[in-house]
Parts: structure tokens; sequence; C-alpha cells
């Protein structure tokens, strides 16, 4: 009966790491399935079939060990064929055991003399052959080849570099394609250094991938093709591409190090006459690590400035397509990737709530896994708001600068020095009536809902009913003044002059500003009798949203829901690098975070009552009082003469100028009235423009989120996935919302002839040649 085989898995050229329950796990390197057969096999026949299929030459110094059945934590040592049967036994009733082997150092001869240049047409008969320099500099997993006397025999290389973990080797696409039809080396700056990259036998590189690099500097300095023979996690041979071109570099790991030695070299080539023109192929990948750190300091590095610098700089000659996406791999380089980054989402929203307890940050997906939608809110900012800030609340949204587009949904308080406070954002895929009613349910969450909440928005895309579904009677919804312009001028397109509709538009402002009845009807009988149909649009786009008269919420005299503008610009500026989906939330937190700590710090150094702004508004109010006459008349009411004559009420905090409803703060007729009866005009100013409440707003901390930049996380089968959403190519450059300015009325043309609205003089119908025509 044949006796019962077992496998075991050689692994080499790897690495152990500890795990968080002390086991040990074996990353990187090769493997190779041997058989053993427990009654035949023989350690010494097993070390042979093993260098067999590690490429070494000697058995000798080849250490083998491997883990006990059921420990992961201790690895035992096959030394003699005891301790090999031992091995066998206790897998005995296994199907296959894990082998690792490590090859000690074995000598290596090292001489020394630069090797010979490609670009110098040497060869093999022109070959200087130096003394040798002594042969114990050097040790490695693989014996070295003694050079040949027509062999140029490279110095011992002196760069010392920081040992590095191993990287993978470059996928078979990265092999280098050179076009080898002309004469002319390239030239440019950094050739003359490019030409000493490798200098020969002995030279140590940090790792496979400083090696690659120097490689293939040196074939385009030294004007050669090249190809891998050989591209392992432990070895690496470089051939020239010429078929019967001698020259060979073979570079692997020195024992117990992670440094990368050149073990043997052949530097003379026979290929005369193959060399490359500057038309290089570069990869992506290299062109791309060149010219990251320029990237990285001029974000508008364009691609064509790209082509122009590396042909100048390095003699390679790049169209605009290869420099456009170099110009991809630099970004993803200094960024991360893009498409991982959606990945890391339920980990970096772990983290956001694990960093900062009472916050909230939340995703959802689409049915394929593609991104929707994350909406975050962190702590400090719903504290105070609820502790600090008046409630009201401004919705806007702003394109988000990034690979994959988006739109960035925000709400936005105002503090106590009317400075912009962010209570909470969301990234989505897209502004629509659905993402806008998530983003509102998920608002009124983290929100208190014991103040009745004045919310400026536009009113389109949804808000409206989303707000009046989801607040109810909790809410107070106030139209933003220039969508509603901006509204108003599209409807009337075509139909008015430009100083027409300039007019109705300045009217339109006025109107909403009008603190009272009289004002309004004034400045909307100036509308009519521009245009009866503009007036009539007026009546219709319902003035309780927006118009002071009306408006039964408190908005401070914020009529534009771009309060938040300061907010939307962190990730909006095109003149930085696109973010990732990641980076935008920690570039907001980052700011949020700086945000409450200068408003504690500079809360700390005011000795008012009230903020900055707040008391420069009370003192000018406090000048105008001064020549008020004030004329008691019943309780707490008073007549207050000045340039007009205004009823005013200190005990339900009214003037009938509406000043004081408006801003929150005293207005100068009920100053007078209390100048008059010695009352102090601080205790009827808002509680929300105190340093009280500002330093109430400002009290807690924003905390940063562990490894944001480069989140990398073990994962399993099971782990939830998250792809990019689906690019969208609009047509043109993107638009820009400019919110908050009148003059939003471009000029139309206006015939000469006639004087009617969208044609010129040359075009119109009443012209001599059109008269002709018909």
């Amino acid at each position: 009966m044949a006796t019962k085989k077992i496998i075991a898995i050689c692994q080499s050229g790897g690495e152990f790491e500890t795990n968080k329950d002390g086991s040990l796990s074996y990353i990187g390197g090769e493997a190779y399935a041997v058989d053993i057969d427990p009654e035949e096999t023989q350690l010494s026949d097993f070390k042979q079939e093993l260098a067999e299929n590690f490429d070494s030459t000697s058995v000798d110094g080849m250490v083998i060990k491997y883990f006990l059945p059921g420990n992961k934590k201790t690895l035992i040592k096959v030394s003699k064929e005891k301790d090999f049967k031992r091995m066998v036994n206790f897998y005995g009733d296994s199907d296959q055991v894990e082998v690792f082997v490590t090859i000690e150092g074995a000598a290596a001869q090292n001489v020394s003399n630069m090797p010979a240049s490609r670009s110098s047409r040497t060869t093999e008969s022109e070959a200087v052959v130096l003394s040798a320099a002594p042969t114990d500099m050097i040790q490695g997993d693989d014996p070295v080849d003694m050079c040949t006397p027509n062999e140029a025999v490279p110095v011992r290389a002196t760069k010392k570099s920081k040992p590095r973990r191993p990287t993978l080797p470059y996928p078979p696409t990265d092999i280098v394609h050179m076009d080898m039809s002309s004469e002319i080396l390239p030239t440019g700056e950094h050739f003359a250094e490019w030409q000493n990259t490798i200098t020969g036998v002995g030279q140590t590189f940090s790792s496979f991938a400083e090696f690659r690099e120097a490689i293939r500097k040196y074939s385009i300095a030294h004007g050669f093709n090249y190809a891998y023979k050989k591209n392992e996690t432990h070895r690496v041979t470089v051939v020239c591409k010429q078929e019967g071109c001698p020259w060979r570099i073979h570079v692997s790991r020195l024992a117990t190090t992670e440094l990368v030695c050149i073990k043997t070299m052949k530097s003379t080539h026979t290929c005369e006459g193959a060399v490359v023109k500057p038309a290089y192929r570069a990869t992506r990948s290299w062109v791309g690590s060149i010219i990251r750190e320029k990237l990285k300091g001029s974000p508008n590095y364009k691609p064509k400035d790209i082509a122009s610098d590396f042909k100048k700089e390095y003699g390679i000659e790049l169209n605009y397509s290869q420099a456009w996406r170099a110009k991809e791999k630099a970004r993803e380089l200094l960024q991360g990737s893009y498409k991982e980054a959606y990945n890391q989402l339920p980990f970096f929203c772990e983290n956001i709530i694990e960093a900062n307890p009472g916050s909230l940050a939340t995703f959802t997906t689409k049915e394929d896994s593609a991104f929707h939608r994350l909406f975050v809110s962190f702590h400090a900012s719903i504290s105070g708001f609820q502790q600090g800030c008046r409630p009201l609340l401004f919705l806007d949204s702003a394109s988000v600068y990034s690979k994959y587009q988006g739109v960035l949904l925000a709400a936005t308080a105002a503090d106590g020095d009317d400075g912009v406070f962010p209570v909470a954002f969301a990234v989505v895929d897209d502004e629509t009536d659905e993402n806008w009613h998530w983003f509102l349910t998920e608002l009124k969450s983290v929100v208190s809902t014991s103040r009745k909440i004045t919310i400026v928005s536009d009113f389109q895309k949804g808000i409206k009913e989303s707000i009046s579904e989801i607040f109810g009677g909790d809410c107070h919804h106030g139209f933003c003044l220039w969508y509603l312009a901006d509204k108003l001028n599209k409807d009337l397109k075509g139909q008015f002059s430009h100083e027409a509709r300039h007019l109705i538009t300045q009217d339109l402002y006025a109107a909403a500003y009008a603190p009272k009845l009289e004002v309004f009807e004034r400045c909307a009988g100036n509308i009519k009798a521009i245009s009866p149909e503009a007036y009539n649009w007026v009546i219709r786009s319902e003035p309780a949203h927006w118009a002071n008269t009306f408006f039964e919420g408190a908005r401070n005299n914020h009529m534009t829901s771009n309060f938040g503008q300061l907010f939307y610009s962190w990730v909006s500026d095109p003149t930085e690098l696109p973010l990732t989906i990641t980076q935008v939330v920690d570039v907001l937190r980052g700011k949020m975070m700086e945000l409450m700590y200068n408003g504690r710090v500079n809360s700390s150094r005011w000795d008012t009552r009230l903020t900055p702004s707040m008391e420069e508004k009370l003192k000018n109010e406090t000048l105008k009082a001064r020549s008020f006459q004030v004329i008691p008349l019943n309780g707490s009411t008073f007549e207050v003469r000045g340039e007009s004559a205004d009823m005013v009420d200190i005990d339900h905090w009214d003037c009938s100028c509406k000043e004081w409803q408006l801003t929150g703060l005293p207005c100068c007729h009920s100053i007078a009235v209390f100048e008059c009866l010695g009352r102090d005009p601080y205790n009827y100013c808002s509680q929300y423009f105190t340093v009280e409440s500002y330093r109430s707003t400002y009290a807690e901390s924003i905390q940063p989120v562990p490894n944001v930049e480069r989140a990398l996380k073990l994962v399993d089968e099971e782990t939830f996935t998250v792809t990019p959403p689906p690019v969208k190519r609009l047509a043109g450059r993107p638009k820009m919302k400019q919110a908050g300015s009148v003059e939003i009325i471009r000029r139309q043309l206006q015939c000469g002839r006639c004087k009617v609205i969208g044609h010129n003089k040359r075009s119109c119908k009443l012209s001599p040649r059109a008269e002709e025509e018909q």
C-alpha cells in the first residue's frame, strides 16, 4: 500500500508580521509545492529540491522552519534529519504543511570600476579591467558570479538608504518600450545624473522599486532598451532587449536585511547602432512620480506645460494624452486613490463617531453599491447650535471639486458675531428633491426642535415641500431673495430692456427689506407701473415667505441663503487639487476644528457684554438717539419724535419702525426711551448676541479623525463595498453660483430701429434689406 504523501507549501522571500493575538503571519515572497514521502524523503533531498525551486546553487546556509500544529506563535527550526522526521510525524494526519525557507549569506566577490557607457559604443574587446577590491564586503541570498576579463568591473555603491519593506514587482504592462530607430540619444538637464544611477556589482538599494526606478533612468541616459527576465518579490533580472546582446544585471535581497544588492552585472553591449530616440514611451506611473511634487505646488499644472517641461528637462517627448494621464496618476499619488476612498467610507464614518462621540456620520448606497450620499454632523456643531446660536439655519448647495464630482449640501447658522457656524453637511451624487428630503430628515434628528426654527433656502428643488413635511409647524421657511430675483429675471427674459428689468429687481429687493406695509406697497406699485405682468408674478410668489412686512420668522435681516459661502469655498476651489470623498470631509473637519479653536481664543479676550459687531451696531444706534424727543403716553408706551414720529413699547420690545424686531438689537427710538428712563439698553438685546452665548457656541472641540489620509484596514469577504458614483460629463465649463448680488441681469440685444428686445438693427425685419427680400 502506497504511503500517503504530504504537500509542503514552501515559502521564501517574505517576512513575518505579528498579529494582535500574538500569532505570526507570513507576508510577501513566493511559494512552491513540494511532495514529501514520509518513508522515503530525506532532509538532503528536500533541501536540494528547494534549492532548485528558489534558484539557489547551494543548500549551505539554508534554514527551514515550520509551525507546530495549532500554534502560529512559535517557529520550529529544522537543522538535522531527526528534526525533519519529527516535522513529518507532526503532520502525518494532515494533507499539507507550511515551510518557511531563508538562505543565509554566502561570500560574494566585489571588484571596482564604473560600467562601460552604452552611449560610448564600448565593445567587449575595448573593456578595461582594473584591480579587484576585497571580497568580504557583500553578503547576499544568491552567489555572486565572477566577472570575466572582458567585462567591465563596477565599484561598490556609497549610497546609504534606510531599509524599507519590499514592494511587489511591477506588472508586465510596465515593461519599458523604446523606439530604437534613431541614432540620437535624448538630452536633458537630468541626464548627467541619470548616467550614474547604476554603478555596478555591490551597489545597494533600499527596495526593488528604487532599483527599477534607477534602471529605467539608466537605460534612458545610456540609450538602450531592456526587459525583465525575472521580476519577482526577492530577485530581479534585467537583460538588454536587443537579441544576442550580453548586457545583463541581476539583483536580490541581502540576507537578514531589506536592502537590495546588485549581485552580477555584464555591462557591455554588442548591439551597436540601436539607441533610443526622444520619443520614449514613458509609463504614466513613472512620469506621475516625477511631476507629483511640482503638481503639489502648482495644482493648475497643465498637460501641455508638463509635456514641454519633460522635453526640456528629460529630453522625452510626451503627447497631450500621455501628459494628462500622468497628471491624473500624480494626483492619485498625492491624494490617494479616488475609488478606494469610497470603499473606506464605512471605516471612516466609524472613526468620526469614535473620535467625536455624539456626532452623526452615516451614508447610503444604491442597489449596485454605488455611492449615493453621506451626512456628517459633529457633536461640537450640534451642541454649539443648541447652546449659543439663534434658531436660524441657512440651506444651500455647491459643487464639490472632485474627480467624481458630487454636490455639497449644508446647513449653516449665524453665531453671535454674525459669523458662519456650520451645523451639518452632506455630500450627495446629485442635487435632487430626494437627496434634499433625506438631508433634511437627518438634519432634524440632530437639531433641537424645542425652539421654533427659521430656515432660509431656495424655494425650488423640492426644499419647500420637504421643509413643510419634515419640520411642520416647528419651522418658518424664508425664501432666499437672490434665488427669487434670479427666477423673476429668467421668467421676464426677452420682454423688457436691461434697464427695465434692473429697475424691477431693485424694487423687488426694496419690497423685501421694507419694514412697513406702506413701504412694501409703494415698491410693489413701482413694479406694477413698469409691468403689470411682473407685479402679478411678485404677488403670486408668496411674499409671506420673503418680505419683512409679512414674514413671521426671525431672520435678523439675513435675506439670502448664501450666508455660508465661506464654508462652501473650502471644498469648491478649482485652484486646488481635486479631493477624494474622505478628504472632502476631512478638509471641512479641519477648517471647522480651526474655526472652533479661534472662536474660543478670540472670545476669551473680549471684555464687552456683546460681541464686537453687535457692540458697534448698538453704539451707532445710541449716537442717533441723542437728538430725539421722548413723550410718555401710557404705561410702557412712548412716542419718540425725530425725523418722524415712532411708537415704542418697551415691555413688548416693539417699535413702529420695526428695526428692533427685525435685528434683535434696540433701535435708536427705543434707546432714546431707555436713556430717558435711565435703563440699560444691554438688557434689551437678544441673548444670542452676548459674549456669553458666543462662548457657549464654541465651547466644544472637534477632534481629528485618525488615519484619514491612508486609512488601511484588513477586510474580509463579507465587508460592505462602496463604489464611486457614475461620472456625469456635462457640456461646457461648470457654472459657479454667485449669490448675493443685486446686479444679476445680463444686457440683452435691443434693436436700434424698432426698439424691440431680442435682435439687433442688422437682423431687424423692418430693415430695407428685409423689405427687399420680401
